[in-house]
């Protein structure tokens, strides 16, 4: 099998991996998504797939432009690297990481990150499949968040995250859930802009979502996660989006103190 890079001239009527079905629903999500990564490719940004249809893809962009708070210059930050059900055990996720780091050498930039965690978390690569690979830790930011680089030159200043990340600092003036996302997810415009406010409001919570429209908005505010962020009383919560049932069981802790 081989893979696919997709660019300005094939992302309407190429599929992307993260958002498959047929379904109306899924193929709104898949528009989304695709105005998203259109608007970045001239900005540096990569997404190749395995051409087959499913999930299995990696998705990179230069630091300068990168959803999310990190600060550094010439060096690619890995947005996603998913490989999922059937084609896991077959070396696409390896073959993958090969074609980011080869790109990062071949545009003469100083290294590749990558933010995972300090143990297993959901929506993030387990940080030991990097370390396998030349990562380093680079830097570190609460609750549990890790910058992994691999530098193709040793001399350079490593990337970090942005201070204002690291001193929880982001939403300290909001009370209430704080629900900020971007496009770049296709599905957290229905959790974070509709679903999860409601569901909060519904519980008693003030809650509002921040839909980030650049760069330069998720690096100042969004998450370390980048794509999708949940902050209650200005202190940073989780990063992943929770089934309904478990998010109510989540807000119902939450009021109770726990």
């Amino acid at each position: 099998m081989s893979f696919l890079t997709l660019n300005t001239d094939n992302i309407y009527h190429e599929h992307i991996c993260c958002a498959i079905g047929n379904d109306k629903e899924n193929t709104q999500r898949a528009q989304t998504k695709k105005d998203w990564l259109r608007s970045r490719f001239e900005e540096g940004l990569t997404f190749r797939r395995l051409d087959i249809r499913g999930k299995v893809f990696i998705e990179y962009i230069p630091i300068e432009h990168v959803w999310k708070p990190l600060v550094g210059q010439n060096h690619l930050v890995i947005n996603c690297l998913w490989v999922s059900g059937q084609f896991k055990g077959k070396g696409y996720a390896q073959k993958l990481l090969e074609t980011c780091l080869n790109d990062a050498n071949t545009r003469d930039m100083d290294g590749v990150a990558v933010v995972t965690s300090t143990s297993v978390k959901p929506f993030l690569t387990d940080k030991r499949f990097y370390m396998k690979h030349g990562f380093e830790i680079a830097d570190s930011a609460p609750p549990f968040f890790e910058l992994l680089l691999h530098k193709t030159n040793p001399g350079s200043q490593s990337p970090s995250f942005a201070d204002h990340i690291k001193t929880g600092s982001t939403h300290a003036d909001k009370q209430g859930f704080t629900f900020v996302y971007a496009h770049q997810c296709p599905f957290t415009s229905d959790y974070a802009g509709k679903i999860y406010v409601e569901l909060a409001q519904k519980h008693g919570f003030s809650a509002e979502a921040i839909c980030l429209q650049n760069a330069t908005e998720a690096q100042q505010w969004g998450s370390p996660f980048g794509t999708f962020g949940v902050w209650y009383n200005g202190m940073f919560q989780f990063h992943d989006l929770m089934p309904v049932a478990r998010f109510e069981k989540y807000l119902a802790g939450v009021r109770n103190g726990k």
